[in-house]
């Protein structure tokens, strides 16, 4: 199982394991995920989060104290936030991404599901995400969990990856394709 990603089979996989064992271990499987969905999204949605995460430049008290000042206020589980605790006291603080997509990965694999990536220009509507879904369901035969991620530098179209297959239907894939072509024919 392990070997199967590379996020897995590294540190933030073995980081993953350890908090999905003790959260399946005290029936918390979901709300941990959900914990680090939040997570995900405020690393995503403020660049002083992120910098204070990823910059070696704060000490671990530093970083502690602020996400424990943040997780109080967006009232993240004892479980979760004590697993923060332990990555920040570790210096891996940096690698909770990585972490939290092996995460995913391990309750997806939990459930019988596979996961897929898909990077769109604009976020998707719900509708959209549904339709997706439901696609790659059918060509998959399984049932899918979507982390969607915009990319505005995509102009249009999207890029699906599910486990190994990547497929870049993407507009400035096109107009690069586009411009190297035209580039061989001048």
């Amino acid at each position: 199982m392990a070997g199967q990603d590379p996020i897995l089979a590294g540190m933030p996989g073995r980081y993953a394991t350890a908090l999905f064992e003790l959260a399946q271990e005290g029936k918390a499987l979901e709300k941990v995920a959900k914990d680090l969905d939040q997570i995900r999204a405020m690393l995503e949605g403020s660049s002083d989060l992120d910098r204070l995460v990823k910059s070696p430049v704060f000490s671990t008290d530093e970083q502690s104290r602020a996400l424990g000042a943040v997780f109080k206020k967006v009232k993240i589980s004892k479980l979760t936030a004590n697993f923060v605790g332990l990555i920040t006291s570790n210096r891996r603080l940096f690698a909770i991404g990585d972490m939290i997509k092996a995460y995913a990965m391990l309750l997806a694999q939990h459930r019988g599901e596979i996961t897929a990536e898909v990077t769109s220009a604009a976020k998707l509507s719900v509708k959209q995400v549904n339709t997706v879904k439901s696609e790659l369901k059918a060509l998959v035969g399984r049932d899918v969990k979507l982390d969607a991620y915009v990319d505005p530098s995509l102009l249009g179209g999207l890029i699906v990856k599910v486990g190994s297959r990547m497929v870049d239907n993407s507009l400035k894939t096109k107009l690069d394709s586009l411009k190297i072509a035209m580039k061989e024919v001048g």
